[in-house]
């Protein structure tokens, strides 16, 4: 095996012309860690974020680094003491996040137990587009907001790559699910579960919906007040998750005023939530849907496509 693997770096922030192909050093697995031969990774909003000098560049430093985090691949070695997986296992998982696990790569390494075996039903390049994207879906909706059947859930930007998984996890709990999107993405997310769509370019949803339990905003105040507005459409002692800027003291300060709660998360990786994750696949009760696939050296026209933000499902790189 060679002592290199190709991967997509950057020498300083800016656009997606900073991002370009190069050979770096393959890593080697230390003890508990495993090495993995990337097949796909996914594209996230935090990756053309931090690659501008936002997102977790504050945590990756000044480049020049790799970005992606998550990953769908074999394994090709596996350090000491690492039990649950052997080479040639078929995995899948969001390594390291927040810190650099450089998934836009031939092969990464990480804890064994920050990864799961990929879920049998679906291809690598399905299974890239899940970690991130339904981790945060999972530990927003059952972690955090505990939601229960019957009980009302809103969320914002359903259509998209976190959205979309989370309106399939709050149908599998049993909860009643409204989202927000454009018009033309209705019919899919109520294919998806959905129980009532909104479409936020000609309704303001606090004119249509009411005494919901839980508000997932993967908007923001940023844009049109998103979470402030959401507040609005709680029931009292509801609680709305917002990210990914999460909550500010203003916006807490309203919340208790209001009778309702407030939080923000930032995803973690966590083995056995994607483990679980994977089963609804197999199930048929979970769907992922990917919308484009890059190669490894088109990444750069992968964030040009993900930055437009009208994205259904998740935006992929194939690698291997």
């Amino acid at each position: 095996m060679s002592d290199t693997m190709r991967a997509i770096t950057q020498d300083s922030f800016g656009g997606p012309e900073v991002l370009h192909l190069t050979d770096v050093p393959r890593p080697v697995p230390l003890p508990t860690e495993i090495l993995v031969r990337v097949h796909a990774a996914g594209v996230n909003p935090v990756d053309w974020k931090t690659r501008q000098g936002s997102g977790m560049a504050h945590v990756l430093g000044a480049p020049p680094f790799v970005l992606g985090w998550d990953v769908s691949g074999v394994v090709e070695e596996v350090g000491f003491g690492v039990t649950t997986v052997e080479p040639g296992d078929e995995v899948y998982g969001m390594p390291w996040f927040p810190r650099q696990a450089g998934a836009y790569a031939e092969y990464v390494t990480a804890p064994s137990r920050q990864f799961a075996r990929k879920p049998r039903t679906i291809g690598h390049e399905a299974a890239a587009g899940v970690p991130l994207a339904a981790l945060t879906a999972w530990q927003a909706l059952v972690d955090t907001a505990r939601i229960e059947r019957g009980q009302r859930v809103l969320i914002h930007a359903a259509a998209g790559g976190v959205g979309h998984l989370a309106v399939g996890i709050a149908r599998h709990a049993g909860a009643y699910v409204i989202g927000t999107a454009r018009a033309a993405k209705h019919d899919w997310l109520r294919s998806l579960g959905a129980d009532e769509v909104i479409d936020y370019t000609t309704t303001r949803f606090e004119d249509a919906v009411r005494d919901v339990d839980v508000v997932i905003d993967l908007v923001g105040d940023g844009h049109d007040r998103t979470s402030t507005r959401s507040l609005r459409v709680l029931r009292p002692g509801g609680l709305l998750v917002a990210m990914p800027s999460g909550v500010a003291p203003e916006l807490l300060g309203q919340a208790r005023e209001q009778g309702v709660r407030a939080t923000g998360i930032l995803v973690e990786p966590d083995g056995a939530a994607l483990a679980r994750i994977g089963a609804l696949i197999d199930e048929g009760e979970l769907t992922v849907e990917v919308e484009e696939v890059f190669p490894l050296a088109g990444a750069a026209e992968a964030h040009r496509r993900g930055e437009q933000g009208r994205t259904r499902g998740k935006i992929v790189l194939g690698v291997a």
